[in-house]
């Protein structure tokens, strides 16, 4: 299978672990060792600031941190738009790719849109394979406007009614379907 890198795992409505309900995943690395991925969609209570306070030179104070999976909840990571693909640390998508969060004299690299993320999903090797044959994710081509969304809570119907299909009327399910 080619590298799921750059790409947005849509959760299927029969997914119904709780770490992954209703979820897009932006893939950050996949190999043959395995997958690493951070939840767009899952923003916390806390204030990114406040929580790591070591942020405040990255980010706007009132910016919420997000959920970026069930693995290592105490590590942050933090996504940006760079002005050159050359500039990330670690490149995922186009110009996007992971800040290297560094001491105070390092000089602060010219960022555009920014979102930090506690933890993040993993997948032992061939894990997500293994969950793609059983359909538990879509794939579709991740956008810059997807992962740094305004709203949330309407990436997951938005992205599946982009790819169209059946998947828009997947998009319209409700959260809970016996409840129609």
């Amino acid at each position: 299978m080619d590298s799921l890198q750059g790409q947005l795992l849509v959760a299927s409505p029969s997914l119904f672990d709780p770490s992954f309900r209703r979820t897009v995943v932006l893939v950050t690395e996949h190999g043959e060792h395995g997958a690493a991925g951070l939840v767009l969609n899952r923003p916390a209570e806390n204030e990114a600031v406040e929580a790591v306070p070591r942020l405040k030179r990255f980010l706007p104070s009132g910016q919420p941190i997000f959920v970026g999976g069930p693995v290592e909840p105490g590590a942050v990571l933090l996504l940006a738009e760079f002005e050159s693909p050359d500039e990330p640390a670690v490149p995922v998508l186009d110009e996007i790719g992971f800040v290297a969060i560094a001491d105070d004299d390092e000089p602060e690299p010219v960022l555009g849109r920014r979102r930090a993320f506690a933890g993040y999903a993993g997948w032992a090797a061939e894990q997500l394979e293994s969950e793609l044959e059983r359909e538990d994710w879509i794939v579709e081509p991740a956008r810059a406007d997807d992962i740094f969304c305004a709203d949330p809570d309407s990436l997951w119907s938005n992205v599946l009614r982009r790819k169209g299909g059946v998947f828009e009327l997947v998009a319209r399910m409700p959260f809970d379907p016996s409840l129609n």
